[in-house]
């Protein structure tokens, strides 16, 4: 015999299983967070009873501006989380006052995480920046990335800001499963090595409907990424959209499956591209693929370079040690503000394999000669409409 039941006793019971899923707030104001002042500790303490809480929890940030130093956010929690930021919080302006490492604030070892409410992580690089004589010396090594997300997994990072960081403005390392969504990243164009993304040694990662603005990389993808989904994605300014550079440390694991799809680039010094050093330790990077790309003003916009070699920091006559495959870039569309549009430059030891040129419709205006592609080291197949005309 079936149990019958009633509408009331229905919508009891889905009512009781959305309260369920409202998290608990932990209030950082409630922990002794004060606006225009250093709210560290009050954030650490609002984490820790959140953390604890066998039912959703979220870590709240109310509208106004904090000051904070080092954070160091870490799981495994009991439950889902939040850590809902609605205000302006500031690092320290000076890297000097900033001992904790390269990292101002970190997310590690947490599953079920979501970071959202539209808040501002402002890094206060400019200072920073003065003090940054990467091509000479290599001290930019030594300034902390805004944001690191260390191995976490099944979560979401939406509606936030990364502005004017140190140095890198998001690191992603040992990550599964993770979306960023309505992600913004801004940062003067002239800033050095204030990458947007980076993400080194994960999978599954998904960058949709962001908008990045910054002085190098808007996203870069390190060795060990694997199936990581970059679409809707509107870069610029900046270095472009980068898979690499790879080969420059031992061990290097490989790049399988990089996908980057309607996304628009504007007055980027670079385009599309994937590099790798000369003289480099072996890797592998295969399946990666550039569709319905949008260019407009962008330096070298279809571009692999094996021999990519900044302020001649390398020895570019040797080949690179890096084997690539199965490479794609279909329908790419737009303005150069270069003459080579579609540049790929191969090594000499490991010729690219299986490169594919398709529907490529760029012009440029300057006045450095006619719009052409030059190929080394591969034998791409090309097919649809092709300008710059294909490269023998």
């Amino acid at each position: 015999m079936g149990v019958k039941i009633s509408a009331t006793s229905t919508l009891l019971l889905f009512f009781l299983a959305h309260v369920h899923c409202i998290p608990v707030v932990f209030d950082v104001t409630k922990h002794g967070a004060k606006p225009n002042a250093d709210i560290t500790q009050a954030i650490m303490s609002a984490w820790k009873e959140a953390c604890a809480s066998p039912t959703p929890s979220s870590v709240v940030i109310p509208k106004g501006t904090f000051l904070s130093n080092e954070l160091k956010i870490e799981g495994p929690c009991k439950a889902p989380i939040e850590f809902h930021i609605q205000a302006t919080l500031k690092a320290p302006a000076d890297p000097s006052k900033m001992t904790g490492g390269c990292e101002w604030i970190t997310f590690r070892n947490i599953d079920h995480f979501t970071l959202l409410g539209g808040g501002v992580f402002d890094g206060q690089g400019k200072t920073a920046w003065t003090q940054n004589d990467c091509k000479k010396t290599g001290k930019c090594s030594k300034l902390p990335n805004n944001l690191s997300f260390n191995f976490l997994t099944n979560s979401v990072l939406c509606d936030v800001t990364s502005l004017d960081s140190k140095l890198f403005h998001v690191n992603v390392l040992g990550c599964k499963n993770v979306t960023f969504q309505h992600f913004t990243v801004t940062a003067p164009g002239e800033t050095l090595n204030t990458d947007g993304i980076h993400i080194g040694r994960s999978s599954e990662i998904t960058i949709i409907d962001s908008v990045i603005k910054t002085g190098d990389d808007c996203v870069s993808i390190g060795d060990g990424s694997r199936q990581v989904h970059i679409e809707k994605v509107t870069c610029g300014p900046g270095h472009g959209i980068s898979i690499g550079s790879l080969g420059k440390y031992p061990k290097e694991e490989d790049v399988v499956g990089i996908y980057v799809k309607n996304c628009t680039l504007i007055n980027t010094g670079n385009g599309v591209r994937v590099k790798t050093w000369p003289a480099s330790e072996p890797g592998v990077a295969t399946d990666l693929h550039f569709e319905d790309i949008i260019m407009e003003n962008v330096g070298n916009p279809v571009l692999i370079d094996q021999v990519y070699c900044p302020d001649n920091q390398c020895k570019a006559e040797i080949p690179s040690n890096v084997k690539l495959s199965r490479i794609s870039f279909k329908n790419i569309r737009g303005t150069s503000s270069t003459p080579v549009a579609v540049k790929l430059a191969c090594s000499k030891k490991f010729p690219c394999q299986g490169v594919e040129v398709a529907d490529i419709n760029l012009t440029y205006n300057g006045k450095e000669g006619p719009i052409k592609s030059e190929c080394a080291d591969v034998k791409p197949v090309f097919c649809g409409k092709m300008n710059p005309p294909a490269c023998a």
